[in-house]
């Protein structure tokens, strides 16, 4: 069961997210997520956050239409973001697709990144998206098919990742330990259009700068 999830970050064009809003049983948004929603043509299944962000007639539209609202006080001990993840994990989704969680201020970016972690470890996949890049939030393997010359870093997003091995790059790891105080795997770059990445422990965000207008 997939699940688009939708913070109140930045989006860049909107028209971009066309080609990954497909094969989803529920869209859950994070307070004003549900303004870009709106104006992608998505009916979410949940609103949930303090609702200080979200537009009031939106809000209203919404509602109406028997969306579920989950409101929270604004002194609350988690992001709305956070709350949507835990929402996302609470219905059984098992893969979740997250957008407007990056760009803009970079705590709420760094925040938004460390909240997948938990998702990943129940055995959810998470990825991030933008128009200009993805980011996979990886706990085992992965395999990239996109184009030659494409860049791609990795940053370990637990105290340690062990056994990481990039595939098909100018600069090949083999099982190698990356820790966050030293974030050396920044900047590689596909030698082909296929490449691969595994990790034995810990988790890992792994950027792929790849423009969504190249996606098939």
């Amino acid at each position: 069961m997939k699940c688009i999830l939708l913070a109140n970050g930045e989006y860049g064009d909107l028209e971009a997210y066309r080609r990954v809003l497909c094969d989803f049983e529920h869209v859950i948004c994070a307070d004003g997520g549900a303004n870009y929603a709106y104006q992608l043509g998505l009916k979410p299944n949940y609103i949930i956050g303090d609702m200080d962000s979200i537009n009031p007639e939106i809000a209203d539209l919404f509602a109406g239409s028997g969306v579920v609202v989950k409101k929270y006080p604004r002194s609350k001990d988690f992001t709305d973001t956070q709350l949507a993840f835990a929402l996302a994990q609470e219905i059984g989704v098992r893969e979740i697709l997250v957008l407007g969680s990056l760009g803009g201020r970079l705590d709420h970016t760094m925040s938004n990144l460390y909240a997948s972690v938990e998702a990943v470890e129940q055995g959810i996949k998470v990825t991030h998206c933008t128009p200009e890049y993805m980011v996979y939030i990886l706990r085992d393997k992965i395999f990239l098919n996109s184009s030659q010359g494409d860049l791609v870093s990795v940053m370990a997003l637990t105290e340690r990742a062990t056994g990481v091995c990039e595939i098909g790059f100018e600069y090949p790891l083999d099982n190698v330990i990356l820790e966050m105080r030293n974030p050396f795997a920044i900047s590689n770059v596909m030698v082909g259009d296929n490449a691969e990445i595994h990790v034995k422990s810990g988790i890992l965000a792994v950027f792929h700068y790849r423009s969504l207008n190249t996606l098939e």
